[in-house]
């Protein structure tokens, strides 16, 4: 068996059994890759409180012919005051799923890793009537990176960050609505 190491962001999980999940992580090496978390939903599991959403963690894990599995999981940093708060909650929510929608599996990506993580830091840290700036500084900052816009140019004036983020993935954010209706309400 192989097995390898590396630290990453928890983006989402998905519940596969009555015990396991499958965690989707964007890494600092690999980029982003879903591994199997067995056991993880038992109330005994020293892996549960570490595979959070927003998590950044360092991990152990081996490779099979399926899904690779998670064996170790420690966490880094755990970007509580992000789910203090129902805004910054929505934040931290897009900038994963826009992470999630506009990376590829097992493609490399650090400096967008650097940038969740700065986003994610940023997110703890802005007042509850700045938070919302912290989408658009990791959307237009992500599209370059990401190769979707060239990185000398600069944004229009009226740029909406999300708009053609959907437009990219053919598809709406989910969290974009649950953002807009806390945000301006």
């Amino acid at each position: 068996m192989n097995s390898y190491k590396n630290e990453g962001i928890v983006l989402k999980k998905n519940n596969l059994s009555e015990t396991d999940q499958i965690v989707t992580l964007f890494t600092k090496d690999f980029g982003k890759i879903s591994l199997l978390a067995k056991g993880v939903r038992r109330l005994t599991s020293r892996k549960r409180g570490c595979l959070e959403v927003f998590n950044q963690v360092k991990f152990f894990a081996i490779k099979t012919k399926g899904i690779d599995i998670v064996t170790e999981v420690d966490t880094i940093k755990n970007f509580f005051t992000c789910r203090k708060d129902l805004k910054k909650i929505a934040v931290a929510y897009e900038i994963t799923e826009v992470v999630d929608k506009l990376s590829a599996e097992e493609n490399e990506q650090s400096d967008l890793y650097f940038l969740l993580i700065e986003c994610l830091l940023k997110i703890q840290q802005a007042s509850l009537s700045d938070v919302g700036s912290v989408f658009d500084f990791f959307g237009k900052e992500s599209l370059k990176i990401l190769g979707y816009w060239p990185r000398e140019q600069l944004f229009p004036a009226f740029f909406n960050v999300g708009d053609y983020i959907e437009n990219i993935i053919e598809r709406e954010i989910k969290s974009r609505k649950f953002l807009s209706k806390i945000l301006y309400k």
